[in-house]
């Protein structure tokens, strides 16, 4: 049935589609659709042709799990980059997170997530093989542990320090710069950026 404050059913689908987007309401859906609908069909072809090719053909790193538009990503493949010295985040927008504070030069490890029993995650639901495999064959100096510090994060933290400690390379995590209870991607630029120049051996 179409809702009384349209008068069109697509305009109304096209809201109900928006409002799908996490942090956008109806009202802002709305002021997305409106906007759409003033741009000419090529400036929305081109919009719409763009999210399809980008959930179509983007891939997730060989080496790293960062999303990626080869099979190698961008980071992993800068010879620039200290590949032995790996930071390990819980997600994509980590990685986009440490990146825009300019202080990390090793590369990454994205885990796709962090154990939490509550939701049902557990070790084995974690990308954490391909890491280990590295350790196993002497490719990896240090380890930087750069999880949120929430439960989930810390619990995550003692997991991998006592699955990788048998390698005797060293752990560190992030210095408490980063407010315990924080989600890293929320954590601004400078706070995030000296918490990692300043990370410290991960101790129990």
């Amino acid at each position: 049935m179409l809702n009384d404050s349209y008068s069109s059913k697509l305009l109304q689908n096209a809201v109900a589609e928006l409002a799908k987007l996490p942090g956008v309401g109806n009202r802002t859906a709305l002021r997305l659709a409106l906007h759409l609908l003033s741009k000419s069909s090529e400036d929305v072809n081109i919009f719409g042709s763009t999210i399809i090719k980008m959930r179509d053909e983007i891939k997730y790193c060989n080496s790293c799990n960062n999303i990626s538009d080869t099979e190698l990503c961008e980071i992993c493949a800068n010879p620039v980059r200290n590949a032995k010295l790996i930071c390990v985040v819980e997600s994509i927008k980590d990685v986009i997170a440490v990146e825009k504070t300019d202080q990390f030069k090793g590369i990454y490890h994205v885990l796709g997530g962090i154990i939490s029993p509550m939701d049902g995650v557990g070790p084995d639901d974690l990308k954490i093989r391909n890491l280990e495999q590295k350790l196993e064959q002497g490719k990896v100096d240090e380890l930087v542990l750069a999880l949120s510090t929430t439960m989930e994060g810390d619990t995550t933290n003692y997991y991998l320090f006592k699955r990788f400690s048998k390698f005797n390379k060293p752990i560190t995590v992030l210095a408490r710069g980063v407010s315990i209870g924080d989600e890293l991607e929320y954590a601004d630029e400078l706070t995030l950026g000296r918490s990692i120049i300043n990370r410290v051996p991960f101790s129990l």
